[in-house]
């Protein structure tokens, strides 16, 4: 299998010790490239950064998270429009909204949410968004923007069979992550992913965070690694009823074409 990340955290700073021996790993378990993810004003310009380090095999995202949309200053938009000028940039976020912690204001969160969405509308470049219980402002706040955006992924995908279909029906893509291997929260995605089509399915890992539950033996610092992607994808194609090669080479062809990642 040849694989894609397309949300890894490599900026985190539990990667501070050992990223190459990191990535190394991910190389030798299959996974070739990955999208870098860029989620707050700080670290979007490091994720750029580290893809500038590994050119046709690490790209980045620039955004900002709704956990931090309070600093989303009109300096934070010049920075982000800055960031991307540069052609290792190849998506507009993590941005969106999360009204499960509300870490920001939630007006904060819906005009950074839309702030983000001027850039994606002008640059012409894919969204990469996150959701988390605030379904209802989140598509009243895209729904501004039919017909002006471009691809659109909910990354982290954990939602309901509803939501799922309220995204499909958009013509949206989805990032499936190892939540899908927490039998505490995941147990109904196992249900509902044979629904989404082909072309419409990424995979990702989010490390560090998300670490499958399934996975063995388990990293004693429980840290997520983009090496354990293919396990991702193996518990994956069993919900889907196909073979993991079949899965893996969807996810991949369906991710350069999304992100327009260079052959």
């Amino acid at each position: 299998m040849q694989l894609i990340d397309i949300g890894l955290n490599l900026t985190h700073d539990s990667f501070d010790r050992d990223r190459d021996a990191v990535w190394q790993r991910a190389r030798e378990a299959g996974v070739a490239r990955a999208i870098l993810t860029g989620a707050s004003r700080a670290h979007s310009p490091k994720a750029l950064a580290l893809a500038r380090t590994r050119p046709g095999e690490w790209f980045a995202t620039a955004g900002v998270h709704p956990h931090h949309a309070s600093e989303y200053t009109a300096e934070c938009d010049a920075e982000m429009r800055a960031l991307h000028a540069h052609p290792e940039v190849v998506a507009v976020g993590e941005c969106g909204l999360d009204y499960f912690r509300d870490f920001s204001p939630r007006p904060a969160q819906r005009r950074a949410f839309e702030l983000q969405l001027e850039i994606a509308a002008e640059t012409g470049k894919p969204l990469f968004l996150h959701q988390r219980d605030a379904q209802a402002d989140f598509l009243a706040v895209m729904r501004g923007f039919e017909g002006r955006i471009g691809p659109v992924v909910v990354h982290c995908f954990t939602g309901t069979r509803e939501e799922l279909f309220d995204y499909l029906d958009r013509d949206w893509h989805i990032g499936i992550t190892g939540w899908l291997c927490d039998e505490r929260r995941g147990q109904h995605l196992r249900e509902i992913v044979g629904n989404i089509p082909a072309q419409r399915l990424m995979v990702e890992t989010d490390a560090p965070y998300l670490l499958p539950r399934t996975l063995r033996p388990t990293p004693k610092d429980r840290r997520n690694e983009p090496a354990f992607l293919p396990h991702i994808v193996e518990e994956l194609a069993r919900d889907r009823g196909e073979e993991a090669e079949v899965t893996a080479a969807h996810a991949t062809a369906t991710t350069q074409l999304f992100f327009r990642l260079p052959a």
